[in-house]
């Protein structure tokens, strides 16, 4: 748990807190390098997760251009038509 936590926690949680603080530090030294590495890198993980996500961007917000006005229905119409103009329909 984090400092905050222990903060805002009512005095019989902060006994518990610590006594899981104390309890898990105790065993933390216990340990050889290796598995403390991999006990740090869980507790980062474990951090991480925790953390508030942000709201993710939305991909139409991602794409459009600032100052460029929406591609509407038209505008595909039109880039076909320009694209298959000069299509001759009678070579198939």
């Amino acid at each position: 748990m984090s400092a905050q936590a222990t903060v805002d926690a009512k005095p019989a949680e902060q006994l518990e807190v610590k006594t899981i603080l104390d309890l898990t530090i105790e065993r933390l030294r216990e340990l050889p390098l290796d598995k403390l590495l991999a006990a740090k890198e869980y507790v980062e993980f474990l951090h991480a997760k925790s953390l508030p996500k942000r709201p993710r961007r939305s991909l139409e917000g991602t794409l459009r251009t600032p100052g460029r006005r929406p591609i509407t229905r038209e505008d595909i119409d039109e880039a076909r038509r320009e694209m298959w103009g000069g299509f001759n329909r009678e070579d198939i």
